[in-house]
């Protein structure tokens, strides 16, 4: 709201300021005559501004109780506590007054920003009607022949994929398998070494499904293992009884037979 009075012209928050800081009388500021400007402004405007007479009556409410508190009489001794406490209350107004102008600014700013956007209009996507007929043409150049070994390339029967397992290790033997050869050579051998048990073995799997295939065995107990020193040669010794090979049987019935 503009103001004109004999001391100042100009909007009213800005007056409420040079109040609080001591720039102006409070008592050279006649209120009844800003309320009565107000009043005839409201008067003749064309719509009833509610924020606008909020924000007057809490400009006015400062501004009578900053007036009212020098008009009153006060003891000689003021508690500073008191006096802290009024000062408090004034400016936490100032505070809420600011924060409403803060407010109002704001949303005016959105409003413009609002108003402006719809003005605008989005192109619309595309080439413009005079470039439409300039597109480049997608089969130019493009012959017979062409399209002829295109159909026989997409036509063909494609190869069969071919899986390439060489680096996939094949056990030539199972441990099961082991365990029924050695059942039917360690009874004759009666004392053998591991390495004449593998020594007819091709590769490094055979010898180590093998070793497995004894370690079968001497958990049953159908053999002991002997190995003076580390790394030392290892002896196997056949120790089960002829019943047990005759409850074996074939190397066949291996599997059937599970101790």
């Amino acid at each position: 709201m503009h103001v004109d009075i004999p001391v100042f012209e100009g909007r009213l928050d800005v007056l409420l300021s040079l109040v609080t800081d001591h720039k102006v009388d409070i008592f050279d500021i006649p209120i009844a005559s800003i309320v009565d400007a107000f009043l005839a402004d409201m008067a003749v405007a064309d719509r009833f501004d509610i924020d606008t007479a909020s924000e007057l009556l809490v400009v006015a409410a400062v501004l009578v109780e900053l007036k009212s508190k020098r008009l009153l009489p006060v003891p000689e001794e003021v508690e500073s506590d008191e006096e802290l406490a009024g000062t408090s209350e004034r400016d936490r107004l100032l505070a809420r007054l600011l924060e409403l102008h803060a407010y109002s600014a704001g949303a005016e700013g959105f409003a413009l920003m609002i108003e402006r956007q719809a003005r605008s209009v989005p192109r619309s996507a595309g080439l413009d009607e005079p470039f439409r007929d300039l597109a480049p043409d997608l089969l130019g150049g493009v012959t017979p022949d062409d399209l002829a070994r295109a159909a026989v390339r997409a036509l063909s029967p494609r190869p069969v994929p071919m899986v390439d397992l060489s680096h996939v290790t094949v056990e030539p033997v199972t441990v099961s398998e082991a365990v029924a050869e050695l059942e039917l050579r360690l009874p004759l051998r009666g004392i053998s070494t591991f390495r004449e048990l593998t020594e007819h073995c091709a590769t490094r799997m055979e010898i180590i499904v093998r070793f497995l295939a004894i370690l079968e065995l001497c958990k049953r107990g159908w053999v002991e293992l002997d190995q003076g020193r580390n790394f030392g040669e290892l002896h196997v010794r056949w120790v089960a009884t002829g019943s047990v090979l005759s409850a074996v049987g074939a190397p066949g019935s291996f599997e059937e037979y599970d101790g």
